[in-house]
């Protein structure tokens, strides 16, 4: 497996976040564990908007404090995956999403890189007192599952989410 790292999102990868949005966008993704690259075309206001959600003062009050991070191979420097850890629980959140949510794009998947970019951001989630970290995944989406389970994951039930219309698993990881 190749080397990558946990970057905070910088101005230096706005390029490949515009291509990494433009990947999801043209496969019809989800993008889970991108915050608000969906609807962000400036990949430069993205990067403040990600750095704005990291302060309780200045995250939008229907949201809860989170750190983004980009998942980027050492090698060629390729951003390869996404991952939002969110500080706290709201209701939505707690039911519904977890702390954490991630992607990778199309054109890396299956290749281990889930899995290494959740093992790197525990850590990062008992720094901020992240005892037990709540992870869903659509009940269908088997890679996620494995990614989740191979970091300790443990099944605690099936919820239905009523405005995607989606079964959801939802799994802990004690740290």
């Amino acid at each position: 497996m190749e080397e990558s790292v946990l970057l905070r999102p910088t101005s230096a990868y706005a390029d490949q976040i515009a291509e990494y949005r433009r990947e999801f966008l043209d496969e019809g993704g989800s993008m889970d564990g991108t915050g608000p690259l969906r609807r962000m075309e400036n990949p430069e206001e993205y990067v403040k908007v990600c750095r704005d959600y990291e302060d309780p003062e200045k995250v939008p009050s229907r949201l809860v404090p989170a750190t983004q991070f980009l998942f980027v191979r050492k090698r060629d420097n390729r951003l390869v995956g996404m991952i939002q850890i969110r500080h706290r629980f709201n209701d939505y959140l707690e039911k519904y999403a977890g702390h954490i949510g991630y992607s990778v794009r199309k054109s890396e998947r299956r290749k281990g890189y889930a899995k290494l970019m959740l093992k790197a951001a525990l850590p990062f989630c008992r720094e901020i007192g992240i005892k037990n970290v709540l992870i869903t995944c659509i009940e269908t989406n088997v890679g996620s599952e494995k990614t989740i389970l191979a970091n300790g994951g443990v099944y605690e039930s099936t919820i239905r989410e009523p405005n995607e219309k989606i079964n959801l698993k939802r799994f802990w990881i004690r740290l």
